[in-house]
């Protein structure tokens, strides 16, 4: 028997991570953020994330999180689902954040396991009652963030297991090395339990998820029209059709995950006349003029949307 409620919808395909958007200054650029919005929603996209790493999270204060989230969210006005993430080392905090991003209408929270710095981990069952505690006071999914930035390692069966125990905790982002071979492992031990396997880290291994049985992704947001139609065909049974456009697309993914990382996505909307700056927030520092220079061409050679969804 599935898991998912009747009348409950069930989460897939390709989210779009939005970076978020700050001002030669450094500060926010809501007016560009909300262009950035309407370019994902455009190009495809079947949902979105915010405040995920991707977005610079861990540069942005409290009351900016709740600016963005509360900016976003209205201007998105449901055209598509909104995964906000809402991670914290606290569980009460990361609560907080949880039932605030539902207020506001979130389809779903993403959260990694606490972690700070180098080394303070927590444990299986401290991990387990974090996610026990939060899912308590909120009633929409949960996805938990397997990544290797959290430092934190656990097996397939420690997240089945939850995945059975703790009722909204329904949705994973397997982001590790050997990401396939875990998310086979985990929809096998997890049955109706996983709503939601699904594939991370810039789609550089997103062919490989699919054929492991993933049903959505997390992916960057700089060329959502040549990653969502990889899904949908894959989805659809048409796979022949998703590796050829995969194929098509992996020299930009290949290039985004392994030279440009997070600054790509606002360098490709800045080239295209989305956002007025591409500037990170410091202490990162912008894209090597040759390593944007290279994201690009490859992007043009694409003809990517971004290039001139503005014009």
């Amino acid at each position: 028997m599935n898991r998912v409620s009747p009348g409950v919808r069930r989460y897939t395909g390709a989210y779009s991570v939005a970076p978020t958007i700050f001002t030669e200054q450094g500060n926010l650029d809501l007016e560009g953020q909300k262009r950035c919005i309407d370019f994902i929603i455009d190009a495809g996209a079947d949902g979105l994330c915010i405040l995920a790493n991707y977005s610079e999270q861990f540069s942005l204060s409290d009351p900016e999180r709740e600016r963005l989230t509360a900016t976003i969210l209205d201007h998105v006005a449901g055209r598509v689902p909104v995964i906000v993430t809402t991670t914290h080392f606290n569980p009460r905090i990361c609560a907080e954040r949880s039932r605030d991003a539902q207020a506001r209408g979130a389809a779903m929270v993403m959260i990694m396991p606490p972690y700070h710095g180098a080394t303070i981990r927590c444990g299986e069952a401290a991990i387990h009652a974090f996610f026990s505690d939060v899912s308590e006071r909120i009633e929409i999914p949960i996805m938990y963030q397997d990544a290797p930035m959290s430092g934190t390692q656990v097996s397939a069966a420690f997240l089945a297991r939850m995945a059975h125990e703790i009722p909204n905790l329904s949705y994973f982002k397997i982001e590790v090395p050997q990401s396939a071979a875990k998310l086979r492992e985990l929809i096998e031990l997890g049955g109706d339990a996983i709503e939601g396997p699904w594939d991370g880290e810039e789609a550089i291994t997103l062919l490989a998820d699919l054929d492991a049985g993933a049903t959505g992704s997390v992916l960057g947001a700089g060329y959502p029209d040549g990653l969502q139609p990889i899904i949908r065909e894959y989805l659809a049974g048409n796979r022949e059709d998703a590796v050829r456009i995969y194929e098509k697309w992996l020299p930009l993914i290949n290039f985004e995950n392994r030279q440009s990382g997070l600054m790509a996505c606002k360098a490709l909307m800045k080239e295209g006349g989305i956002i007025a700056s591409d500037a990170p927030r410091r202490p990162l520092t912008p894209l090597h003029p040759a390593t944007r220079q290279s994201l690009v061409e490859i992007a043009r050679r694409l003809d990517a949307l971004v290039l001139r969804w503005a014009h």
